[in-house]
């Protein structure tokens, strides 16, 4: 079975956020197996999907798994398998992916660009937790739940500069919500190519701090598209391997697009 390592959200290796991808002859094999192949690739994410038959309202079956556990929802996955069902020649067009969180769709570009619609998170403000200041080592301005398909805390900071010195007690946030902790500011130069700025921590799943976060992007979007009066904005996530996501609000769904990169690609031997 063929295994490979993409890079997404960038179009250079290296860069960006690594994710495992299988593409199985079949159904999906018990969970056990996904989980000890994702603790075995051991990054963020590994995606596993199958073909599914002519007909239906998805063309392939999808799920994501981390080193620890499997999740309800992931972008950079996603876009890494969407990548190598196009560049495999395994799928053309449009991408219908059936997931945990509903039917996801990608949608091939021009020069590589990926574009994915996935639902809208539903931002609801809420009381900044005791701890949480803390835990991240800035005072946050605001916080809201995003729902129970991200399922993380997003705390707005008050500029970039303090998101990118960020160096939070991991096990701190563990306590703040089911996933982990999105950090983001505005942007303190929109000229250089972004509107804002994030870090995104989620030692609740295994991942200290996640490299480039698509569905965190549901969220970032309507957060910040209200603040900046624009449906079309371009995030940066700060990590130590950076990333670019281009957001597009459309309601009850968002947009997210990206490019990726296959770096690795050889036979999974056991």
């Amino acid at each position: 079975m063929r295994i490979r390592i993409v890079d997404a959200f960038t179009d250079r290796p290296f860069t960006g956020n690594p994710a495992g991808v299988l593409l199985l002859d079949d159904a999906f094999p018990d969970d056990d197996r996904l989980r000890n192949v994702a603790m075995e690739v051991n990054h963020a994410e590994t995606a596993f999907a199958h073909r599914l038959p002519a007909g239906g309202e998805a063309d392939w079956a999808l799920r994501w798994f981390t080193p620890a556990t499997e999740v309800a929802m992931c972008g950079h996955a996603t876009l890494a398998a969407a990548h190598v069902l196009h560049t495999a020649g395994a799928h053309e067009g449009p991408v219908r992916f059936a997931t945990r969180s509903g039917v996801l769709v990608a949608t091939p570009g021009p020069d590589g660009w990926i574009t994915m619609d996935f639902p809208t998170a539903p931002l609801t403000a809420v009381r900044i937790p005791d701890g949480v200041a803390e835990a991240l080592g800035a005072a946050p301005l605001a916080a809201y739940d995003t729902g129970p398909h991200v399922g993380d805390l997003l705390v707005e900071l008050a500029d970039e500069r303090t998101v990118l010195g960020l160096s939070p007690d991991h096990r701190g946030l563990t306590a703040h919500s089911s996933r982990g902790v999105i950090a983001t500011a505005r942007a303190d130069d929109p000229s250089l190519g972004h509107d804002f700025v994030s870090r995104c921590f989620f030692p609740g799943v295994g991942i200290d701090e996640d490299p480039v976060t698509g569905s965190a992007h549901t969220a970032l979007a309507p957060h910040w598209s209200a603040r900046l009066g624009r449906d079309d904005l371009t995030g940066l996530q700060a990590s130590h391997r950076p990333g670019l996501v281009r957001t597009g609000l459309r309601g009850d769904r968002t947009l997210l697009t990206g490019r990726a990169v296959t770096v690795i690609e050889g036979e999974l031997l056991g």
